[in-house]
């Protein structure tokens, strides 16, 4: 399978963003989850993970965001959780391999159930949209640590463990067992956007 590169990504990213605004939003964002991911995959444990795929899979998760944006530039966020599946199509109208689809389909909340759609009334089709592979469930997991929020934040592993409590006690244990799999990553480091340039850390940033 041939991976994309930064510059490849980078490049769709500019194709499907409506503004400059929401470009530098998505795609900052993204390299963010990127910069967070690398740093998990340093551990020794990790090495065995295809650091390419990773690489493309945070890099091109939420570029289906695009599609959510109306003529004026405003988010439509009540159909936010469909920005997965809108990736999805966006990379298999693009000739990308499902491999790399699923980045985008499979990465919200620590996993969507049929159950959860079905009982939330999401819009969403029916069906499973879990992380599967390592390289999937370590993109989802580096993506919890950071929002697309005015101004965007970083959410430390215990932000995001009462952040999800309230869709059930269930998404507080998938999340945790993500945290054994993979282990904290060090928010105090600095990551595109906030590190030297942007003047701040994300420690910073939380406070």
């Amino acid at each position: 399978m041939s991976i994309p590169g930064p510059a490849e990504i980078k490049a769709l990213h500019e194709k499907y963003a409506p503004t400059a605004e929401a470009f530098v939003l998505v795609h900052t964002h993204c390299e963010v989850v990127w910069a967070i991911a690398e740093q998990l995959l340093s551990a020794p444990h990790l090495a065995h993970l295809d650091a390419g795929l990773v690489r493309a899979g945070c890099l091109l998760h939420d570029i289906g965001v695009y599609r959510l944006y109306d003529a004026e530039g405003r988010l439509d966020h009540p159909n936010y959780v469909r920005h997965g599946l809108l990736g999805h199509e966006i990379l298999e109208a693009e000739g990308f391999p499902e491999a790399l689809r699923r980045f985008c389909s499979h990465h919200t909340g620590v996993g969507l159930t049929r159950h959860d759609i079905v009982s939330q009334g999401l819009p969403l089709p029916p069906a499973d949209y879990l992380a599967v592979t390592e390289e999937e469930r370590l993109v989802m997991y580096a993506d919890k640590f950071h929002t697309k929020s005015r101004p965007s934040a970083f959410l430390s592993p215990d932000e995001y463990a009462a952040h999800i409590r309230r869709f059930g006690t269930d998404k507080v244990t998938a999340f945790e067992a993500l945290r054994a799999e993979f282990g904290d990553p060090d928010l105090a480091r600095p990551v595109p956007g906030f590190g030297a340039q942007g003047g701040a850390t994300v420690a910073a940033a939380q406070a």
